[in-house]
């Protein structure tokens, strides 16, 4: 009897039939009815039959200590889910509230950074050039950069190095170039030199440093070009500390033309004229320049003189330029490896004259020579010293020669008398 009794609750036997619709007034039976007496479409007396046999199965399942079984509450969780949100594709959509509020929590953090930083220049005439992309001023004449100082160019002073404001300086001179409109494909070459396969190169430079700039700190840049002779050109630069004003370096440099395939001097033609002089402007940022001759290096004894000599020395690939010969920045560089490291430990440079006088290949090997002076400030009391330095390949012919000026380091610069042309 027990066995017949769980058979027939998971077994269930055939339903009994179901009770006979009634009639219509034909005498015909409403086949087209649902289950709610309301007229259905084609097709739904068998989806109205499986919803009955649905309720019959779920009956016939047995109630667990009282309770509604698993299945018939699950359905009736569905059911009334569905019946309350029924499925959409907005409903189905995520929650954007919670990704616009992130939106705007990121846009009022920027805001406030925004409004934190000072963007307004320090004096009314200077326009801040806030990203150091560079602009055209004085009604075209003139290019303007400014720079930050990073990390990787302080040395061991804390300060930038000369080479760094020299990178500065030549950054600033192709930039000029190219936001005139004038870069061909050379290396600063206009489309006309390009044409002609010239280039430029510097025959001469000079530079006085004021003071050194710190990590951090924000310089801007200015340069403009003249007319210099009848075959050359002059660019001169002026480097301030864009938040004082104050002056970092002034700098001045002669240029003449060499051809790509000979490599030698050239004179300018007068199509590459035409292009480069409505740009000339005639003023200079060294007024008292250092024209005297640099000798050859003296071969004398005494009290007050010294010479060192760097032998050895080689460029590397990352040293050339596009124009496949070494950057005149490395030689600066090359010239201070023989200056003694007493020198460097307690003095800074103040200035520096250059004169090249060939160009230096991938496979040249130099040597580099510094000869130094004491001299006696009487002004100050202080001591300065003066350099003489000769960098020339092993094999004997001459590749630059320098004049150097420093001075002990923490000195005022106005304490230190530039070079001057006597």
């Amino acid at each position: 009897m027990a066995a017949s009794i769980a058979a027939s609750a998971f077994l269930p036997g055939s339903p009994a039939p179901a009770p006979a619709a009634p009639k219509n007034g034909l005498g015909e039976r409403p086949d087209s009815l649902d289950v709610r007496s309301i007229a259905a479409k084609p097709g739904s007396s068998s989806s109205a039959a499986v919803r009955a046999d649905k309720t019959r199965a779920h009956a016939a399942i047995p109630k667990v200590n009282g309770g509604k079984s698993a299945v018939a509450d699950a359905e009736h969780e569905t059911m009334s889910s569905s019946s309350l949100a029924p499925r959409t594709f907005y409903n189905q959509l995520p929650d954007w509230s919670m990704l616009l509020a992130a939106i705007t929590t990121i846009f009022l953090a920027a805001e406030k950074q925004w409004t934190l930083l000072d963007w307004k220049p320090k004096r009314p005439d200077m326009l801040a050039d806030t990203f150091g992309f560079g602009r055209i001023i004085h009604d075209g004449l003139m290019f303007r950069q400014n720079f930050s100082i990073r990390s990787y160019e302080i040395g061991a002073d804390r300060t930038a190095s000369i080479e760094t404001l020299m990178n500065h300086l030549q950054e600033t001179a192709l930039n000029h170039v190219k936001s005139a409109g004038l870069l061909g494909d050379g290396f600063g070459s206009t489309p006309e030199m390009s044409k002609r396969d010239l280039f430029w190169v510097v025959s001469q430079m000079q530079a006085i440093v004021e003071r050194y700039p710190c990590w951090g700190d924000t310089v801007e840049v200015d340069t403009w070009v003249g007319a210099h002779g009848k075959n050359g050109m002059r660019r001169d630069w002026h480097i301030r500390d864009s938040v004082t004003g104050h002056t970092i370096l002034k700098a001045t440099s002669k240029w003449v033309m060499m051809h790509k395939l000979t490599r030698r001097l050239a004179r300018i033609p007068d199509e590459v004229r035409m292009e480069i002089e409505p740009y000339f402007f005639e003023h200079a940022s060294i007024v008292d320049e250092d024209n005297r001759k640099l000798p050859k290096l003296p071969d004398i004894e005494g009290a007050n003189v010294a010479k060192y000599v760097r032998t050895g020395l080689t460029p590397r690939w990352a040293d050339l330029d596009i124009n496949q010969h070494v950057n005149n920045v490395k030689y600066i560089g090359w010239i201070l490896e023989s200056a003694p490291i007493s020198i460097l430990e307690k003095h800074e440079l103040a200035s520096i004259v250059l004169d090249y006088k060939r160009e230096c290949g991938r496979d040249s090997v130099l040597q580099s020579h510094t000869t130094v002076y004491t001299d006696c400030n009487n002004d100050s009391g202080q001591t300065t010293l003066h350099c003489e330095h000769l960098l020339s390949l092993e094999s004997g012919p001459t590749i630059v020669k320098a004049r150097t000026m420093w001075r002990p380091k923490g000195a005022k610069p106005q304490e230190t008398i530039a070079p001057s042309s006597s």
